[in-house]
């Protein structure tokens, strides 16, 4: 087995900052720190595999109602703006309960398509790698 550990993962879930201003405020999630970003959008009755990963962790932020998320043997149904800690070596997978849904994946590590397994697939794709 391959260790694509190659960067710092954090254990548990980092603290976000929330910012005030007299317009509002932000929630700031990464300040200054090497993280991937990627906007997942699901289309509807979709689902990722079931999967993990040894070199990262992920922060998941539900931007949509209506998705579906499993993580290790947890099944949440998260409303916008709920956040989700998905560590490193957890299973996890998002899903489409109806319309598409998207979530803004914040990863923390070295974010890289060999270091996933896949549990379950339905698109018949291998059970390492991309």
């Amino acid at each position: 087995m391959t260790d694509y550990v190659t960067k710092p993962i954090p254990e548990a879930k980092p603290a976000v900052d929330f910012i005030s201003r007299p317009w509002g405020s932000f929630k700031q999630y990464a300040f200054n720190q090497e993280v991937t970003v990627s906007l997942m959008t699901v289309t509807a009755g979709q689902r990722l595999s079931l999967q993990s990963h040894t070199g990262r962790a992920e922060l998941w932020i539900a931007l949509d109602d209506g998705g579906e998320v499993q993580v290790g043997e947890e099944i949440l149904h998260p409303k916008a703006g709920d956040e989700i800690w998905i560590p490193a070596n957890t299973k996890h997978r998002l899903a489409s309960r109806g319309a598409a849904v998207r979530v803004l994946e914040v990863a923390f590590g070295n974010w890289q398509q060999a270091d996933i397994t896949r549990y379950e697939d339905d698109y018949q794709r291998p059970d390492r790698g991309e």
